[in-house]
């Protein structure tokens, strides 16, 4: 989507004949650059053709698959290295390869205040010093004493023990003491209230439990008594030693005390029996966001196939480079998003959503935020966080002198143009996006959206200001993250690439919805996702795993994702729509919340929303943080938005805000 050019015609003809010069001498430089020599001596080409190559084909050539990544036709990839195939294995074999070099980094707490704001507010803000760092030999050790002594605890091999923790570097030492012990790791989101987390301690029945002193004090302390097989709690921070006023029964140690039992000479020559790839790393919580939490079973072979699918899309994937860790580690995505780094040998900094930028909510104003501090080259986002970077950006542009924003608007429109022809511009990133691209620490090579649909104006956007490619990815916890990821040089919008060399991906035919694997252009249907990567099914659900997992006549075991797909001509799949996603209106026509949901969200008049459907009086209803009459009523940015709208879906929000008193059109 180019940014509308609102100039005098003389300095736009300008303009172009500068950059018809700078073409002109460029040209030729950026040709030759532009192929890249293979290791046998053959050509890549340029990004464009690159691009336009398949992906993927369909292994028996029907239109319905399985479709497979071109690159592994014949067998779907299990493995990083060769013998590499638990957890643990994994990360001996980086801390062997790596010992020396970081590993884990958090920043120290200088000081923390409390600021009050001029409608009265009072925000807690911070001033962050240097990263500290652990070294993977440290990191190993630190994991292998913790392991040591939760056992000597009485935490046994194949028992449940469960993390409730935010995202820091002791949750992925805990989680490496685990799978090194074998202790199927229960995760859990820091987010969830009383009754889910009860119910998935229950459910899991664990004794054991790692989480933070504040999640102790606001979370679980309320919940205890209804747990009853809780036995001891870790917690994680420098805590005080003594816990008054806790039920009797309940043991709370630091994690520190836990390590050092564990250092000792009897706890750590304790042999132990390493997992299996079989056995299950990780039961994973879903978020609760369709009812009650579902825990999912992930095995050691699941999580080393998803992981290695996902690498093999980012280019150049080494030691040197610097990820930044601040997406929940309960989510699939992040957890995998840090062991694909750890498995190379990257750093991990890790940060928070509140003290992610310079101008984040806890930053004190003045000093540096965790990118800037950190200057990640890889960075894991959700489309939300994207949508509020694209509009704060763009707000900011609004806000600029005449000569700014025009310089800005030009600059952006032919970046957007040479993106497209599959050409780089070194100078205007150098003059004009080198600020923008500075709040995510100027440095970002890579960017992976997952999560959710990403919009196409703010991956555009992205491409464009942050000088980086974004990576769009497609995967469930079910299927650990991994399915599908798009090619960097791919810079097309609305797909999510080719399926992982881990994987294969058919469409089975949705005859209620209509879509069809005969349907042209292109086959449709619910996508099914088989291989090493599909996990073991939900934790005591066998009528839920009967519904969703099954396995074929070739022992390939496959996942049916209630998501509706397409495959393009080049193998990229396109996310079209869902199966519980659609309601029906009076009038009978289905709608698909989720896409009225995505093209509101880019109003800058909107902060967030979501689409609530009632079924009582078949209509659906819009809760906003900003008020919904703003967008009606001011409709210079809403026309875009509601360009895409079907006519009914508006026509049921009209009517549902006409019942809540509320007036527009």
């Amino acid at each position: 989507m180019k940014l509308k050019e609102d100039l005098n015609p003389m300095l736009l003809l300008l303009f172009h004949l500068m950059v018809w010069i700078y073409t002109v001498i460029t040209f030729l430089p950026s040709y030759l650059l532009s192929w890249v020599s293979r290791p046998d001596g053959s050509f890549y080409g340029s990004e464009e053709e690159r691009a336009k190559r398949a992906k993927a084909r369909s292994v028996l050539g029907q239109p319905e698959g399985p479709y497979r990544a071109v690159s592994s036709m014949k067998k779907l990839v299990t493995s990083l290295h060769p013998g590499v195939d638990t957890l643990d294995k994994m990360f001996e074999y980086a801390a062997m390869r790596f010992p020396h070099r970081d590993c884990l980094g958090t920043r120290e707490v200088i000081s923390e205040e409390d600021e009050r704001q001029s409608n009265g507010k009072v925000f807690k803000k911070v001033i962050l010093g240097e990263y500290r760092w652990l070294s993977y030999k440290d990191t190993l050790t630190a994991a292998s004493h913790l392991g040591s002594g939760l056992a000597a605890l009485g935490q046994r091999p194949k028992t449940n023990i469960a993390i409730f923790c935010e995202t820091r570097a002791e949750w992925i030492i805990a989680a490496q003491a685990c799978f090194t012990y074998n202790f199927p790791l229960v995760t859990m989101y820091s987010t969830l209230g009383g009754p889910a987390i009860a119910h998935g301690l229950n459910e899991t029945q664990v004794t054991h439990i790692i989480t933070s002193r504040e999640l102790l004090e606001t979370r679980l302390k309320a919940i205890l008594t209804d747990v009853p097989r809780l036995q001891h709690i870790i917690v994680v921070d420098n805590a005080p030693t003594a816990w008054p006023s806790y039920p009797r029964g309940i043991s709370i140690h630091n994690m520190a005390a836990v390590q050092k039992l564990g250092a000792r000479h009897e706890n750590a020559t304790r042999e132990h029996k390493a997992p299996l790839p079989s056995d299950i790393a990780v039961i994973m919580y879903t978020s609760g966001s369709t009812g009650i939490p579902k825990g999912v079973m992930i095995s050691h072979s699941n999580i080393i196939a998803g992981i290695t699918g996902m690498a093999e899309r980012i280019p150049n994937l080494c030691e040197e480079d610097t990820y930044i860790g601040y997406l929940p580690l309960a989510h699939v995505l992040e957890l995998s998003a840090e062991l694909v780094c750890v498995s190379h040998g990257c750093r991990i900094g890790y940060s928070s959503p509140q003290t992610l930028a310079d101008q984040s909510t806890k930053i004190k104003k003045g000093s540096k935020g965790d990118t800037s501090m950190l200057q990640p080259t890889l960075m894991a986002a959700v489309p939300e966080i994207m949508d509020r970077i694209y509009k704060n950006v763009m707000t900011k542009v609004e806000e600029m002198n005449c000569v700014q924003r025009t310089l800005f608007i030009l600059a952006y429109n032919y970046k957007l143009e040479q993106l497209a022809k599959g050409y780089s511009t070194p100078l205007c990133d150098r003059l004009v996006f080198r600020k923008v691209r500075s709040l995510l620490g100027g440095r970002t090579r890579v960017l992976l959206s997952g999560g959710a649909p990403l919009s196409a104006a703010t991956q555009r956007f992205m491409n464009v200001c942050f000088c980086c490619p974004v990576g769009q990815g497609y995967g469930l916890t079910e299927t650990c993250g991994a399915g599908t990821i798009s090619e960097l040089w791919d810079y097309s919008t609305g797909r999510v690439g080719g399926p992982l060399v881990c994987c294969e991906i058919k469409l089975k035919d949705w005859v209620e919805g209509g879509y069809r694997s005969t349907d042209k252009p292109y086959p449709r249907g619910e996508i099914l996702i088989g291989g090493p990567n599909v996990t073991m099914g939900y934790y005591k659900k066998d009528a839920k795993n009967q519904e969703d997992f099954f396995v074929d006549e070739n022992g390939q075991r496959w996942f049916s994702t209630g998501d509706i797909g397409e495959f393009q001509e080049d193998g990229c799949l396109k996310i079209i729509d869902r199966k519980k996603d659609l309601v029906k209106l009076q009038a009978g026509e289905y709608v698909s919340l989720g896409k009225v949901e995505a093209m509101l969200k880019n109003c800058p008049l909107i902060d967030n929303i979501f689409a609530l459907y009632n079924f009582g009086q078949h209509l659906y209803h819009l809760a906003t943080q900003s008020a919904f009459t703003s967008i009606c009523g001011e409709m210079g940015h809403s026309e875009e938005f509601s360009r895409d709208i079907p006519e009914s879906a508006v026509s049921g929000i009209t009517t549902e805000w006409k019942h809540l008193g509320r007036t527009g059109t």
